[in-house]
């Protein structure tokens, strides 16, 4: 890196002469606006455009958003890059909009007329053009502690990532468990998650997932599985964002007490998430299933579902329910384990 040094005196000189310069040729940048459906008229800086939405930083209230659909002319000087919904990228000398179509005069835009809706975002990640993986993900951790005639040690952790790419995903979860009462364990198990996901033509994407998991206050030393599966993502906007999966997969299930076992399943996933509150409050579930394809009886079903709230920066808390069913379980225990918690992480 290199650094100019000037004396005092030509930097005053070189500023007074650039802003008369600009005064001469009437260069200072005007404001970007925006007029709305309903007549409104904005005033302000188009920081983007993504999921829908356009966001505006103005003076007069920060930074707003507006639906795409409610915008019936913007203009916005300063080269842009926009990817259009069939996957077409152009650089604009700005983003201009005239009667809810897109004014596109780029020497390489596409024929045709293209309106306000059909600008999936501005100004794409490398990712999203293709070059390379997204990675984001979270840590999180929740400890309980009490002292007095009872004493209570908990604690719970859960680290999840996900790699991204137009072409396919890469999955990782881990999570678990440890409560203690006056000196006694009462609680100790963990899991871990690997998914791949390759995306096809359209929602379709296909998959494999491995996972093992442990506990022995319910009798499970281990329980692995393995497996394909075909999904489908059904809505992926921030209002809504759901998805389905279903497959086979073989599983392996070592206990404490009951009988070893190992069978083909059924296996099947339900994942949603919603900004529905605001835009930065998540509502989130997620579900899986494994039923035993060689006794129809056997099934097990994990439901996990809460609310993700910001704290400062990129801190997050997390209200959750965790709901955990085994049928396969000796009967001197229960079927039905549930955790209530409250989460803090890291989210990137």
């Amino acid at each position: 890196m290199a650094f100019n040094f000037y004396p005092v005196g030509r930097i005053s000189v070189a500023m007074v002469a650039l802003a008369a310069g600009l005064a001469a040729t009437g260069a200072v940048a005007a404001p970007d606006e925006l007029v709305l459906r309903n007549g409104s008229r904005i005033v302000g800086t188009v920081q983007g455009v993504r999921d829908g939405v356009v966001t505006v930083e103005t003076e007069f209230a920060g930074s707003i958003r507006i639906q795409q659909d409610q915008i019936v002319s913007l203009q916005s000087d300063g080269p842009v890059v926009l990817k259009l919904t069939d996957g077409e990228v152009l650089t604009e000398p700005g983003l201009t909009v005239a009667e809810e179509q897109l004014v596109l005069t780029s020497g390489d835009a596409p024929a045709g007329s293209y309106s306000l809706r059909d600008l999936a975002l501005s100004d794409p990640e490398p990712w999203e053009l293709g070059r390379g993986y997204h990675w984001t993900g979270q840590a999180s951790a929740a400890l309980g502690l009490q002292r007095g005639n009872t004493e209570t040690d908990e604690f719970d952790y859960r680290v999840d990532s996900v790699w991204r790419s137009l072409q396919d995903r890469y999955t990782t979860l881990l999570n678990g468990e440890v409560d203690e009462a006056n000196g006694v364990k009462n609680a100790e198990n963990w899991s871990a998650l690997v998914k791949y996901d390759r995306f096809l033509e359209g929602p379709l994407y296909w998959g494999v997932n491995a996972s093992a998991e442990q506990d022995k206050f319910a009798d499970l030393d281990l329980r692995y599985y393995l497996g394909p599966y075909m999904g489908r993502q059904f809505y992926e906007q921030p209002v809504l964002t759901l998805s389905g999966e279903a497959g086979l997969v073989f599983v392996d299930e070592d206990f404490i007490i009951a009988e070893d076992q190992d069978y083909l399943g059924a296996n099947w996933t339900v994942d949603a998430s919603s900004n529905y509150l605001n835009g930065k409050s998540l509502l989130y579930l997620k579900h899986t299933g494994i039923w035993n394809l060689d006794e129809t009886d056997n099934v097990v079903l994990n439901l996990t579902m809460g609310l993700s709230f910001p704290l400062l920066l990129n801190v997050e808390g997390a209200a959750e329910v965790q709901l955990t069913y085994d049928s396969a379980v000796p009967s001197e225990l229960d079927k039905l384990d549930q955790s209530y918690r409250f989460r803090i992480g890291y989210a990137w």
